[in-house]
């Protein structure tokens, strides 16, 4: 069984493989995690999307994040109608970056200042750089199956599209710098402990919530400990929240935590849908970022004004009660999948935090990578299938988040989890 057994999917997929590697633009998308070929998107409205062939899928990965509002909100086409017709580029401030970063700051107060990037990677990259220049340390430690990014710092031990396709670290990583980057497993403190006495580290990077291993929320203790053993360490804190950022809460993991981070990096839902990405924290770390302090980072299409419009319109259409409401409606389908799963008697944990979600096939809940490597990833594969066939978009991978938009209404989640309790069934045939 495919994601695409139509037509004009294959033609289009058959010139694609000519032209990119693998067919794709970025790895998850090939659905080798999950066997056959992808189908080809033609459009997007709400909570819907259509391919080329004409079929209609619900779609809980929402361009792996961003689209909180769903797809085409109204309020974004709008504001990227004004402001294109402005100007697409100028690279030289525009009133926008102001205003983005703003909204920005006024829902996560720690960040004194930030800078706009096109890219996660480049923003995760950049705040390590900040990270080594003022601590004057080379090391970082990130957690096992985090994704951070392509940069080379970030390719050990990998999640995302590294843990989907099986690879422990990355081609062309030079072994040198591969050695500047130690790792330590997700919850366990004593192993960070251990870790920062071993080493002299600039930075802890993690992602608050783990959603490139699958979705892996944090132990209670587990921020709150590192966050005390970094600063006695001398190292920084930096939330990669280029996911869950304005996704866990409305203020991101410093409010639904109570973690205050040194430095964090932004994107996906600041961008509306377009490229746009943030790092910022206290003020003494972003001013030795060029052109105020020596360490150097630029970017053509930083603050690009059709990107910067985009991310206002989204933020100022998501308010306190309109998170609640997509939050409330992200835990019953996860409830409702939960309920689906124990009548069919499916080993299976899933878990949620506003509007991201995500789910194992394995009874026991997932606290680690390594944890996650045990789930059922045949199951994953043949439910993938049997959703898809149905109409029900996820992630491509065992090894990914899902996320819910404002877009998806009650009827929408009734709907979805009518397709999922058929799609569970076929599991056991």
């Amino acid at each position: 069984m495919t994601g695409a057994t139509d037509t004009a999917s294959r033609q289009i997929m058959a010139r694609a493989r000519e032209l990119f590697p693998g067919g794709v633009n970025s790895p998850v998308r090939a659905f080798r995690g999950v066997g056959g070929e992808p189908f080809v998107v033609e459009r997007g409205e709400g909570s819907r999307i259509w391919d080329v062939d004409g079929r209609e899928y619900i779609d809980f990965v929402l361009s792996w994040g961003p689209l909180v509002l769903g797809h085409a909100p109204p309020a974004v086409l709008a504001a990227l109608d004004e402001t294109m017709r402005r100007g697409t580029s100028f690279g030289i401030p525009t009133e926008l970056e102001v205003r983005l970063a703003e909204l920005i700051v006024e829902r996560m107060p720690h960040i004194d200042m930030l800078r706009f990037v096109s890219s996660g990677t480049e923003a995760t990259m950049s705040a390590i750089r900040v990270a080594r220049a003022v601590t004057r340390r080379d090391v970082i430690l990130k957690f096992d199956g985090c994704y951070h990014g392509h940069a080379d710092s970030f390719l050990v031990k990998a999640g995302s599209g590294v843990a989907t396709l099986g690879l422990p670290n990355s081609p062309g990583v030079p072994d040198a710098l591969a050695r500047l980057t130690i790792t330590a497993p997700f919850n366990d403190l004593d192993a960070v402990e251990r870790a920062l006495e071993e080493h002299d580290v600039a930075a802890v990077i993690i992602e608050p919530v783990v959603g490139n291993a699958g979705f892996i929320p944090p132990d209670p203790q587990f921020l709150p400990g590192l966050r005390a053993l970094t600063e006695r360490a001398g190292a920084l804190l930096v939330f990669d929240e280029v996911m869950t950022g304005f996704r866990i809460a409305y203020g991101g993991a410093r409010e639904r935590f109570g973690v205050v981070p040194d430095l964090t990096t932004l994107g996906k839902v600041i961008g509306g849908g377009l490229p746009v990405a943030a790092y910022g924290g206290r003020r003494d770390l972003m001013e030795a970022v060029a052109p105020s302090g020596p360490v150097y980072q630029a970017g053509t299409l930083s603050g690009n004004p059709l990107a910067m419009a985009a991310g206002i319109a989204t933020l100022q259409a998501l308010t306190p009660a309109l998170h609640d409401t997509v939050a409330r409606r992200t835990s019953t389908l996860v409830r409702g999948l939960v309920e689906i799963a124990a009548r069919h008697r499916i080993p299976f944990t899933a878990d949620v935090a506003g509007s991201m979600w995500g789910f194992f096939f394995r009874a026991e809940p997932v606290r680690s990578y390594t944890d996650a490597k045990t789930a059922d990833v045949e199951a994953f594969r043949r439910f993938f299938h049997a959703a898809l066939q149905r109409g029900v978009y996820l992630a491509p991978s065992a090894f990914e988040a899902a996320f819910m938009s404002a877009a998806h209404s009650d009827s929408d989640v009734a709907a979805a989890l009518e397709r999922l309790d058929d799609a569970m069934g076929q599991l056991r045939s």
